[in-house]
């Protein structure tokens, strides 16, 4: 039984080795299934990629999947957190997928005896974002040491940013920030919008993640996109190698123009297909012997 809360916690050997059964998925290189097993995907935040991305990796690998409605559930009458998945422990499935809003939500759940799997907590940490990411990533480029990245916009709020950001630092990528001072996290270094374009391998924008604001941003939507918004004319100043990437759900004519969403240098979508094989990946590596 392994669980995954992190991918922080991992090794950059355990890293690269889910990057390299990601690799033989995609490929159609890998048996490896896990049939008859059942798996609750248990999703307490609102999701559309990872909650249906996990539940294909989980369909392609032969599971059973079900599918936690928490707006339908005994939430509603009282029950707790804990004692949701302690119901979920109770049926006797074999695995848990779980996105919560609390940061480290997991900590409640240390005497469970099953598999969890972080498919994200509050503004912590998104493991299998990450990981997708990463996979993106070596896919484009075959190695990580020396590359640039810059991370644009919501930093503050961002798990995604926080995963990310300390495992490609560990893996010898260097890391930037940038976006409106506001999201500036002074632990990461950061660097001019405009100046950053020219110097990066890889452009990584965020969305504005208003739903965890207590309080609303200072620019409009129009002044963020005159600002730090990624257009074709700010595109042009790129490296012809570069890449551009985003977690989504990405809000069009704020962060990133229209006609760049799915320009050649767009690997958005790519990075939402390359999430299935990660997943499976992460599943493997739950359950294997």
């Amino acid at each position: 039984m392994k669980n995954l809360f992190r991918l922080q916690d991992l090794t950059n050997e355990e890293i690269m080795q889910l990057i390299y059964d990601a690799k033989d998925f995609k490929e159609g290189k890998s048996n490896f299934n896990l049939n008859g097993k059942i798996i609750a995907n248990l999703f307490f935040e609102n999701s559309t990629r990872t909650q249906y991305s996990f539940n294909v990796a989980e369909e392609k690998l032969g599971m059973k999947v079900i599918t936690f409605n928490a707006q339908s559930s005994s939430l509603n009458k009282g029950e707790t957190f804990y004692d949701t998945i302690k119901v979920f422990e109770s049926f006797l499935i074999d695995g848990l997928v779980i996105r919560h809003s609390q940061d480290e939500y997991y900590k409640e759940l240390t005497g469970l005896n099953i598999p969890i799997i972080n498919a994200g907590d509050g503004k912590k940490d998104h493991p299998s974002q990450c990981l997708l990411d990463l996979y993106t990533i070596y896919e484009e480029f075959g190695y990580f040491e020396g590359l640039k990245v810059c991370i644009i916009g919501d930093i503050k709020h961002s798990r995604v940013a926080h995963s990310n950001i300390e495992v490609m630092t560990r893996l010898g990528m260097k890391c930037y920030t940038s976006g409106p001072l506001e999201y500036k996290e002074d632990i990461y270094e950061y660097i001019d919008f405009e100046e950053c374009l020219s110097q990066m391998d890889i452009i990584m924008l965020l969305r504005v993640q208003n739903e965890r604001h207590s309080s609303k941003m200072t620019l409009s939507n129009d002044e963020y996109f005159a600002r730090y918004g990624l257009t074709k004319k700010r595109v042009e100043k790129m490296k012809d190698h570069a890449i551009i990437m985003h977690p989504a759900p990405f809000n069009r004519g704020v962060e990133i123009a229209s006609d760049v969403v799915e320009c050649d240098k767009s690997r958005i979508f790519k990075q939402m297909t390359n999430g299935v094989f990660c997943r499976q990946a992460i599943l493997k590596r739950s359950f294997e012997e």
